[in-house]
């Protein structure tokens, strides 16, 4: 499922156009992005929960050239899904 397409369900809604379906789920996404960057959890029970992890730098290498490389420090975030969406979805 694309952006779109979840845009497009939520449009899909008695009394949401189009328009506001965006705004919605941008302002959604967004405000998930922003708690993130500030180091917060965001968590939607049911469905999982997102955190930002911290990787240390390290000496990797070039594959291509065989060359070392210092890869720098860098935050990323990370998904765990929670119990009744893992459940939800292993239906066999």
């Amino acid at each position: 499922m694309t952006k779109g397409e979840l845009i497009d369900m939520v449009a899909s809604q008695d009394g949401f156009s189009l328009k506001m379906a965006e705004i919605v789920v941008n302002t959604i996404f967004d405000s998930m992005a922003e708690a993130l960057r500030k180091g917060e959890r965001v968590e939607i029970r049911g469905f999982g929960s997102f955190e930002v992890r911290e990787y240390n730098g390290y000496r990797g290498r070039n594959p291509k050239t065989g060359a070392e490389v210092q890869v720098r420090a860098k935050r990323a975030p990370f998904f765990k899904t929670g119990k009744e969406l893992r459940q939800r979805v292993d239906l066999s």
